[in-house]
């Protein structure tokens, strides 16, 4: 894999980073009125958060797959952001990070960050070349994420509605002027380079 192509693009200001998720209705309207997750939401598995909106768009169908009708914003704060990618183990043994196979397992299975690099993708659904982040927070970590590191949690099922819309209509201009605007995160070298960024 060419680490060239990894990146982290997000939506983030000085203080926070906004990540996304896909619900139900059950788990969604709690955490966009509490700012937190509360019951059904499980706090004994693991839960993925992606910076990138068309990846959860491609992965939710836009929020038209069941129990990921809901789309969330979550903005962590970015000292939360980082501390978890400064713990985090790939999902794979990339040789330009670890020394061997087994020294990555070790790792990985004790591991309570997984950071995954997947094809980011176009309003089409298309794959692109650079590769885009996803976190895996554990069961282990996950009470703190709820807790210490959200700010506020927002509901963007409006506006993926009417991005669908668009796109179902062949309006894909019209419908990426709507998306989050997402950028380069300046991510620390140290960090940059443990997760395999270069």
């Amino acid at each position: 894999m060419n680490t060239n192509y990894q990146q982290i693009r997000a939506h983030f200001d000085a203080k926070t980073i906004t990540v996304y998720q896909a619900y139900s209705k059950a788990i969604a309207l709690p955490a966009i009125q509490n700012n937190r997750f509360e019951p059904p939401f499980s706090f004994n598995r693991m839960t993925w958060i992606k910076p990138s909106f068309l990846w959860l768009m491609e992965r939710s169908n836009y929020g038209t797959k069941s129990n990921q009708e809901y789309i969330l914003g979550i903005k962590l704060k970015r000292e939360a952001w980082e501390k978890i990618l400064t713990i985090g183990v790939l999902t794979h043994p990339d040789p330009k990070l670890y020394k061997s196979a087994s020294q990555w397992q070790e790792l990985f299975d004790a591991a309570k960050i997984h950071i995954q690099w997947d094809p980011e993708r176009n309003l089409k659904g298309g794959k692109l070349e650079i590769r885009s982040i996803q976190v895996g927070i554990s069961r282990f970590l996950i009470q703190d994420f709820n807790e210490n590191w959200i700010e506020s949690i927002e509901d963007y099922t409006p506006l993926v509605k009417k991005i669908n819309q668009l796109r179902k209509a062949g309006k894909y201009k019209e419908a990426k002027r709507l998306l989050p605007s997402e950028k380069l995160y300046p991510t620390p070298a140290a960090i940059a380079k443990k997760i395999g960024i270069q």
